[in-house]
């Protein structure tokens, strides 16, 4: 198979899982070649996501690595043999590549958990909201950069189909990244998404006594089994990917923790619709 010249995130995860499992076997790259029957460049290609793997050779690999888990090595195979050209490609070239992971991410997506402290998640801003997001930046955007961001994200809106529960603070609520109006049609917005069925939503309100977690965002993205979950968090120049095991756990853990402390639904609906007649 030919060399890629900037593997996708998804292919990147396909490399990085087959190292952990062959890791995990005790053997260097040079032993699962011979075994294998290839060169050692070939794996190190692999693992790096510059090289595709057929199906075969996969289900190889996991058998000398003693792996014996179905569900996974059926994931790792579906990964290995997907040739989605997704709506994402469009903006190659045109936007960091970090959107394009989102966007990637999304697409394959068996659920999605938001924990939201500053801003909006994305996949739930409105169109204007957004705008204001990315006028932020600094260093400051073209309008052509500008627009095309937005563009992507309420793209990616549209075709998001997955269970989305969303944890967001006051702060994020309160905090006008626009004028009245645009904070008011926000509100309006995670009203309108909450009660539609998909997306479930709750509020962590200032008063809650206790809380201290509240200090990180996170987007938990569900994968095709729990191992081949993702976590991305912002950093200063896009989505930071992480997918160990460990991290994940803690994550998951999190997640749930933050979860339990926020208000019930229909409790977060009435907060939403209180803050919004203060507007």
């Amino acid at each position: 198979m030919p060399t890629r010249r900037e593997p996708t995130a998804r292919q990147l995860r396909l490399g990085a899982e087959l190292r952990r499992l062959r890791e995990a076997a005790g053997l260097t790259a040079r032993q699962a070649a011979s075994l294998l029957g290839v060169s050692n460049v070939q794996i190190s290609q692999i693992e790096a996501g510059l090289s595709g793997v057929s199906e075969q050779r996969l289900r190889r690999m996991a058998s000398h690595y003693a792996c014996v888990d179905v569900e996974f090595i059926d994931a790792l195979v579906a990964m290995a043999i997907d040739r989605t050209r997704g709506w994402w490609e469009e903006y190659r070239g045109l936007l960091p590549t970090s959107f394009l992971n989102l966007a990637e991410l999304d697409h394959h997506a068996t659920f999605q958990r938001d924990v939201a402290i500053l801003y909006v998640p994305g996949l739930l801003q409105t169109e204007e909201y957004a705008r204001c997001v990315f006028s932020s930046r600094i260093p400051e955007l073209t309008a052509d950069e500008l627009e095309l961001r937005v563009r992507h994200r309420l793209a990616r809106q549209e075709r998001a189909t997955f269970p989305h529960e969303v944890v967001i603070h006051e702060a994020a609520l309160r905090i006008r990244v626009g004028g009245r109006a645009t904070a008011r049609a926000q509100l309006a917005h995670l009203l309108e998404v909450s009660e539609a069925g998909r997306i479930t939503l709750r509020v962590i309100p200032f008063d809650l006594d206790g809380f201290s977690r509240a200090s990180s965002t996170m987007t938990y993205v569900g994968g095709a089994v729990t191992k081949l979950d993702t976590v991305a968090r912002d950093a200063p120049h896009g989505a930071l990917l992480i997918d160990s095991e460990s991290q994940l756990h803690a994550y998951r853990t999190r997640f749930r923790k933050v979860e339990e402390a926020a208000l019930g639904p229909d409790r977060s609906r009435d907060f939403i619709h209180r803050l919004a007649k203060e507007l």
